[in-house]
């Protein structure tokens, strides 16, 4: 047992012996080849780039701080940049409350806007493109599903020109803002007051003198009445 022990550790050492050499001199091939040459080089330029980056921040951090931010708005302006799920989800929603005005107090202007696109919707001619930072809501001529010569013909595809003709709404920072400022004031209907008089369309908020006055009266009609004070006082000035 001994000796086949010790056989055995000669062949070993003789097999390690030997690889050294042949694994050393492929890992110098590998070091020395092109392939090798190009990685050590690539290395050796992200080394130097990022040591640079570091050194330039900390020489001028105002002008890292300005770049960071840049970077930090880009970021989440594409993160909270809306697609056309989340603009059907608000139209669906401003819809609903011009639903539940009464016909007489809808604004004109929200109404149209509202009621255009939601025809549009429903013949499926909204088109929702991603331009990076935003979004961009614009019409089509027909449904996607249309099989008509004139929806599948490429000669007679609206060209990228009329784009901007046919923009409807743009979504920035989680937001479609024209169909957010057609909503303004949607439940007053300005029709209501062409009849007044001009004094009286338009109305313009009360001074600072006007507000406090107004306070003092609505505390002063909080306190108790003195009717009856005043009375006994009147009647004991009489009798003396």
């Amino acid at each position: 047992m001994v000796w086949f022990r010790a056989v055995g550790r000669m062949f070993c050492s003789t097999a390690q012996s030997g690889a050294a050499p042949g694994s050393a001199s492929r890992w110098e091939k590998m070091k020395t080849s092109k392939a090798g040459v190009w990685c050590r080089s690539l290395l050796s330029d992200y080394r130097e780039a990022c040591r640079e980056t570091v050194v330039g921040a900390w020489e001028r951090p105002l002008k890292t701080s300005l770049y960071a931010s840049l970077l930090g708005s880009a970021w989440i302006c594409f993160y909270t940049k809306p697609d056309r799920s989340l603009f059907e989800a608000a139209l669906l929603e401003r819809s609903n409350q011009l639903a539940l005005l009464s016909p007489w107090v809808r604004n004109a202007t929200s109404d149209s806007h509202v009621q255009s696109l939601m025809k549009l919707r429903n013949e499926g001619r909204l088109r929702c493109a991603s331009l990076g930072l935003l979004s961009v809501i614009y019409r089509a001529d027909f449904d996607p599903d249309v099989t008509l010569y004139e929806a599948r013909c490429s000669n007679l595809s609206t060209p990228w020109r009329e784009l901007p003709q046919r923009v409807l709404d743009i979504g920035f920072a989680g937001h479609w803002w024209i169909l957010d400022s057609k909503m303004n004031d949607y439940d007053v209907n300005e029709e209501e007051f062409k009849f007044l008089p001009a004094y009286m369309q338009a109305t313009s908020p009360p001074s600072v003198q006007e507000v406090g006055k107004n306070q003092n009266l609505h505390k002063d009609s909080w306190l108790p009445l003195t009717m009856e004070e005043e009375k006994a006082h009147a009647v004991e000035m009489k009798r003396s």
